[in-house]
C-alpha cells in the first residue's frame, strides 16, 4: 500500500474539482468542470445537485483517462465541499427542491425570528442565524411551501449528497454541520432544539462523524461506472475552509489563513470552541478532531474583482491587475481623494450581518479611470477582511502571519495590498488552488490509517509579503472613511 493514491473531490460554487494525491503528497493528476448557479428570483441562489453528479462522473472520467496508472492505485476518497447548503430529500433518497446554496439570502426574516425568539442558542452552535445559513433556510421552506416541507425525510449538506450517490450512506460530519446552525459546536453533536424551532427532529438529519474516519465504501453500481473497487473506502471529509486548512496544513491552534475566493475569509484555529456571535464571528469545528476555528466571513471576495474587470469591458480579471499595478504602485501612497468601494455586491456576513447590504462606490470623480476603480475594489476587500479580522480578534483568537489561499492568491499586488491593510504578513503557497482537494485527499488517507505522515505536510511557501510601513498612514485613514460610509449603505434598504 506504499504506493496508494487518495482520490480528493471538492464540491465547490463554480466548479467541482478532483486531484489523485500520492502518500508522499504528490498531486500525480487533476481535473475540474464548471458548474452553474441558478438565480431564480432576486436573493435566490440555487444548484441542481444532480449537476453537481454529472461533473463529478465527468471530472472522475478525465482523471481515469488521463492517469490510468494512478487510477488503478486509488485507495481511499475525501470529500470537501461548499458549507451551508440544503439539499432536501424524501423515503426514497430522490432530491425534492434544488438545492438552496450559502449565498441565498432569502431567509433574512426567519434568521431574524430565530435570532429573536431563541437568544441564547447562538452561543451553542457557534454562530447568530443568518439568511445563509442552513437552519434559517428550512424555516423559510416550512413557511412558505409546507407541503414539500411535509415530505422532507433528511437534509443534507452538498457534498453529502455526492457521498449519498457513491456510497449510499447518509452522512455528514462535524466540521459540515457545524455550519448548518444545528449543532452544538463544544459537544460535537447534533442540537434538538435548534432542529425543533425550524420544524425538524434528530431522525431528519444524517449520522455524524469526524472528517478523518470511515463513512461507507463504494457501492456496487457507483464502482462499476466509475471503474473503482467495490467498498473502496470514502472518508466522512469536510466543508470547504476546513478541508482547505489541512491541505495547506493550518492543523495547530494559532494557525491562521485567509481565503480569497468567491467568497473571502480569515480563519483562526483555536483548540476551543471560541466564537463571538454579537460581531457575527463564527466558531465552528475543525476538520479534525478536538480542533475548531474562529472565522469572519465576507460574502463577497475575489467574485469582486471579476464583476468590476466585467463591468470595465476588460478581457479577463488580469488584464485589469495589471493596468491597476502600472499605474498605482503598491508601494506608493494612494491619492486621499481616490475612490472607495464597499464589497457588499451579495450582503456582508461579519460583522454587520446583513444580507441586503449592497455594494457602491463613492468619492468618483470626471477623474476617476478604470484603474483607480479597479485599486478601489482590491482595497475596498481588504478593508472588509480588516473588519472580519478585528471581529475576529475580539472572539479572542490570535492572527499573526496569514497564508493567503484562493484565486484572488494568484496577484502579488493584492497580497501585498492585504499585508498593507491587515498588518501581518502574508505568504501565497505553491499549490494552494488545490487545498480543499488535497485536503480531502489527506482526509482519505487518515480514513485508512495511512495519514499520519502527509497531515503534517503543509505547502511550500511561495512568496512572503510584509507590511510596508510608508503606505499604512493613509490606508489606516482611507479605512476609517471606509468604516464611516455604512450607515448611508445600511440606510438605502431601510
Amino acid at each position: 500500500m506504499s504506493h496508494a493514491v487518495s482520490l480528493g473531490i471538492d464540491l465547490g460554487t463554480s466548479e467541482l474539482k478532483a486531484v489523485l494525491m500520492s502518500a508522499e503528497g504528490e498531486v500525480c493528476g487533476q481535473a475540474g468542470a464548471r458548474l452553474s448557479v441558478s438565480r431564480r428570483q432576486s436573493g435566490w441562489s440555487e444548484q441542481d445537485p444532480a449537476e453537481w453528479w454529472h461533473a463529478c462522473v465527468a471530472v472522475l472520467e478525465q482523471l481515469r483517462a488521463d492517469q490510468p496508472e494512478a487510477w488503478r492505485r486509488i485507495a481511499c476518497i475525501g470529500l470537501s465541499g461548499q458549507m451551508h447548503g440544503a439539499v432536501l430529500l424524501d423515503e426514497a433518497d430522490e432530491v425534492l427542491y434544488p438545492a438552496i446554496l450559502w449565498d441565498d439570502s432569502r431567509a433574512v426574516t426567519q434568521a431574524e425570528q430565530l435570532n429573536r425568539d431563541f437568544p441564547n442558542y447562538p452561543g451553542v452552535t457557534g454562530s447568530l442565524a443568518m439568511a445563509g445559513l442552513t437552519a434559517p433556510k428550512l424555516l423559510w421552506l416550512k413557511q412558505h411551501e409546507p407541503e414539500l416541507f411535509a415530505r422532507i425525510d433528511c437534509v443534507l449538506s452538498p457534498k453529502d449528497y455526492l457521498r449519498l450517490l457513491l456510497t449510499g450512506e447518509r452522512v455528514s460530519d462535524m466540521s459540515d454541520a457545524a455550519g448548518t446552525l444545528w449543532l452544538n459546536v463544544e459537544r460535537r453533536e447534533w442540537y434538538a432544539p435548534m432542529l425543533h424551532a425550524t420544524g425538524l427532529t434528530l431522525a431528519q438529519m444524517p449520522r455524524l462523524l469526524e472528517a478523518d474516519q470511515r463513512s461507507g465504501g463504494l457501492r456496487a453500481k457507483s464502482a462499476q461506472g466509475l471503474g473503482l473497487p467495490v467498498e473502496l473506502p470514502v472518508a466522512a471529509g469536510g466543508g470547504d475552509n476546513p478541508v482547505s486548512a489541512v491541505g495547506i496544513g493550518a492543523i495547530n491552534a494559532g494557525d491562521a489563513f485567509v481565503t480569497l475566493g468567491t467568497s473571502a475569509a480569515i480563519v483562526a484555529i483555536t483548540d476551543h470552541a471560541a466564537g463571538h456571535p454579537p460581531s457575527a464571528v463564527h466558531s465552528f469545528c475543525h476538520a479534525l478532531p478536538n480542533r475548531w476555528y474562529t472565522m469572519g466571513a465576507m460574502l463577497a471576495g475575489a467574485s469582486c474583482l471579476r464583476w468590476i474587470s466585467r463591468l470595465l469591458g476588460q478581457p479577463d480579471e488580469q488584464t485589469l491587475l495589471t493596468r491597476v499595478e502600472a499605474t498605482l504602485p503598491v508601494d506608493q501612497p494612494v491619492a486621499d481623494n481616490a475612490p472607495l468601494f464597499l464589497p457588499y455586491l451579495a450582503g456582508e456576513r461579519t460583522p454587520h450581518n446583513d444580507p441586503l447590504l449592497r455594494g457602491g462606490f463613492m468619492s468618483l470623480g470626471h477623474d476617476s479611470t478604470p484603474e483607480m476603480l479597479g485599486y478601489a475594489v482590491l482595497e475596498g476587500v481588504g478593508f472588509g477582511l480588516l473588519d472580519a479580522m478585528n471581529a475576529t480578534l475580539s472572539a479572542g483568537a490570535s492572527v499573526n502571519a496569514c497564508a493567503l489561499v484562493g484565486g484572488g492568491a494568484r496577484s502579488h499586488y493584492w497580497a501585498q495590498l492585504l499585508a498593507n491593510i491587515l498588518d501581518r504578513e502574508v505568504y501565497t503557497l505553491h499549490g494552494s488552488e488545490l487545498s480543499a482537494c488535497i485536503g480531502a485527499a489527506k482526509l482519505g488517507f487518515m480514513a485508512i490509517g495511512q495519514g499520519a505522515k502527509v497531515l503534517q505536510r503543509g505547502m511550500p511557501i511561495k512568496a512572503r509579503y510584509r507590511p510596508m510601513a510608508d503606505v499604512q498612514p493613509v490606508l489606516r485613514a482611507r479605512y476609517q472613511q471606509f468604516q464611516g460610509l455604512l450607515p448611508a449603505a445600511r440606510g438605502l434598504h431601510r
